[in-house]
């Protein structure tokens, strides 16, 4: 069983760094655009702290949370944006005290809850262990997107042995947003950390597999780069065509990023 309490300790921790990140930011950097289109600085913490906002209604009242994914079924293509566009106007220092505090008031209600508890969602319902993950792959996925507004190169940590676990656990439902049937079989993926460490899933025996850096894989399945412009690689054609869709969020399928070159012409190995 996972370790609830040290993932907890891990989303703390890439919180944290995060906001070492953005808490000395001027009122133009947190406005400044961020790869992701009409979102800034200020929109990627406010769609942390709505999001962490309603993971905490979620843990703590269900029949308010049904509330919430009602009004989101209403209008599911717009309603994250909605919830980050309403706090994105907040003045920076109340936004960022606004994500402070939610994320503290979730840490210890997550660490608190019953063994087995399941916490509902806006799809299938989630264990502890499992929102913290996603928590953990969120903050890092929307914090790398910061990084790259501010031209930020971030140290890769092993929490993002995190981001590829909850990466390689959504393969299917890429495939089920996609309306595409997923293989049958698993596929083997190995990830070389960069302390060299090998982080692997699926059987060694798997015909088809996925082999790269840890990081790379971790920017592939949540978009945040372009399969091309990254050393990840696979063997067998299930497994290539997984590398084009992957992601590790729930929702619709996303655009995705333009890779670095977009625009020039293609040479013979491309």
């Amino acid at each position: 069983m996972p370790d609830v309490d040290a993932l907890l300790d891990d989303l703390r921790e890439e919180s944290q760094e995060l906001d070492v990140l953005v808490r000395e930011l001027s009122a133009g950097q947190w406005a400044a655009p961020t790869p992701a289109p009409g979102w800034s600085v200020a929109h990627q913490i406010a769609h942390l702290t709505w999001t962490d906002e309603v993971a905490l209604l979620a843990a703590t009242d269900a029949d308010a949370f049904a509330g919430e994914v009602a009004r989101a079924m209403e209008a599911p293509e717009s309603f994250v944006d909605r919830g980050a566009e309403e706090l994105a106007v907040l003045d920076p220092a109340a936004l960022l005290a606004r994500w402070r505090d939610g994320r503290g008031r979730l840490d210890p209600v997550l660490r608190a809850a019953p063994a087995g508890v399941r916490i509902p969602w806006y799809g299938p319902s989630m264990s502890v262990a499992s929102m913290a993950t996603a928590r953990i792959m969120e903050t890092w996925a929307h914090g790398q997107d910061i990084a790259d507004a501010l031209g930020v190169t971030r140290a890769p940590t092993a929490r993002l042995r995190h981001v590829a676990r909850i990466g390689v656990r959504a393969r299917d439902y890429a495939y089920l947003v996609r309306g595409i049937k997923a293989p049958e079989e698993e596929f083997r993926v190995e990830l070389k950390a960069p302390d060299g460490e090998l982080i692997v899933f699926g059987a060694q025996d798997a015909p088809q597999h996925v082999t790269g850096p840890l990081l790379d894989f971790c920017l592939l399945v949540t978009q945040r780069a372009h399969r091309d412009d990254l050393a990840v690689r696979a063997v067998g054609p299930d497994a290539d065509q997984w590398l084009g869709i992957a992601q590790a969020f729930a929702g619709p399928a996303g655009p995705g990023r333009a890779p670095r070159g977009a625009g020039a012409p293609k040479g013979d190995d491309e």
